[in-house]
């Protein structure tokens, strides 16, 4: 895995689906394109709904990592306006 430098964090963690999927959208229209949210989540959901989020947005899943601490990390580029 490669260490990626994120513009932003949203810490989700504790939040159930659809709420980190809500909040992350909303932190990425404050950001340019280019920029990446960082993405802290304990919902497992999530290792199915932020590949098809981003896809669906048109933004890019970088990288996603389990921490070993119930804590799932995402690094999700903002794609063109």
């Amino acid at each position: 895995m490669t260490d990626i430098k994120e513009t932003k964090l949203l810490d989700a963690r504790g939040l159930l689906c659809p709420m980190p999927i809500v909040k992350a959208g909303k932190e990425m229209k404050t950001l340019a394109a280019g920029d990446i949210l960082k993405v802290m989540a304990t919902d497992r959901g999530a290792i199915a709904d932020f590949p098809a989020w981003s896809d669906d947005t048109g933004n890019e899943l970088l990288e996603w990592k389990d921490q070993g601490d119930g804590t799932l990390v995402f690094y999700i580029k903002k794609g063109e306006d």
